[in-house]
């Protein structure tokens, strides 16, 4: 993954994704440098439009975050529905009390 990181990070920066570029970066990280993932990489990037590519993957994470936001709306709602029949419980008890 940190191969990626490190050609998403020379694109951001407007720099060249070679093999000398992705190695440095690499290297800076402390990562361990395997010159054969660098040359796969190159490869592969070759006729890959990298602004394109993380649009799409921006877009497309988008939606896997709306589901967690409605969690605690059904909380919210769990709880409303166990107050109201501890009061429907109560009122119940009242009415027992009176007739």
């Amino acid at each position: 993954m940190e191969y990626v990181y490190a050609a998403m990070l020379l694109h951001t920066t407007g720099q060249e994704i070679n093999e000398g570029n992705v190695t440095k970066i690499l290297e800076a990280a402390g990562a361990e440098v395997d010159e054969a993932r660098v040359k796969a990489l190159i490869a592969a990037l070759e006729d890959v439009d990298i602004e394109e590519a993380m649009e799409k993957t921006a877009v497309a994470a988008a939606p896997a975050a709306a589901p967690v936001a409605e969690a605690p709306a059904a909380e919210e709602e769990e709880e409303e529905e166990e107050e109201e029949e501890k009061e429907e419980e109560a009122a119940a008890g009242l009415g027992a009390l009176f007739g």
